[in-house]
Parts: structure tokens; C-alpha cells; sequence
């Protein structure tokens, strides 16, 4: 997944810095906000998207349905009508054992 290792840690990110997370243009986060409704950031008085954690948490989850698992969109839509509360669940347990996994790779690197 194109996501950078950078922490999540503010409380609104712009459209621009999210595109920058997952190195996408805008253009595609527009997009996938209009084709799932799981998708949807806050609205500024001067409509700018506000994305939260767990606006980029389902961004996460849709790039991996779609670039890894090889969905389509209508898809992944689908999948994810069903399965929503399920799949972040799993995504949750992954990301615990991937930051687990690179905690054990660096603390090897120490020895």
C-alpha cells in the first residue's frame, strides 16, 4: 500500500495532505469519497474537506481492497456495505501486527 510510514496525529487533514499520504492526486480521493459512502469527511464553512483518523483508516481500507486484493469499485463497494465493521477490524489487527513486525525488525537491528 503507497501509504507513507507517517503518524496520524493531527485532528483535520486537508484533501491536499491526505492525497500526499497515499501519494494519489485529489482527484482520486474526490472520487472515492463520491463512490463510498463509508467515505465521508467534514465540510469546512468554505467546503474544504476535513479528513479525521477515521476518514484515512477507511481510505486505508479501500486502497488495500482495491490494490491489493484486487476489487473493483463497485466491489469493494459492495464489500464493504456487508462487511464495513468487519474488515476495520481486521484492518486494525494488521496494522497492530505490522507496527509489531517493525519493532521486532529494529530491536533485532539494535543487537
Amino acid at each position: 500500500m503507497p501509504l507513507k510510514d507517517k503518524e496520524i496525529e493531527k485532528m483535520f487533514y486537508s484533501i491536499g495532505e491526505v492525497a500526499e499520504m497515499f501519494q494519489v492526486n485529489t482527484s482520486l480521493i474526490r472520487y472515492y469519497e463520491n463512490e463510498f459512502e463509508q467515505l465521508h469527511p467534514a465540510k469546512s464553512t468554505k467546503g474544504n474537506r476535513q479528513f479525521t483518523k477515521n476518514d484515512i483508516e477507511t481510505l486505508k481500507l479501500i486502497f488495500q481492497l482495491i490494490n491489493e486484493n484486487g476489487y473493483t469499485i463497485p466491489g469493494a463497494r459492495n464489500y464493504l456495505k456487508a462487511n464495513y465493521q468487519t474488515a476495520r477490524a481486521k484492518q486494525q489487527q494488521l496494522n497492530i501486527l505490522t507496527e509489531l513486525k517493525q519493532f521486532l525488525i529494529d530491536l533485532k537491528g539494535q543487537l
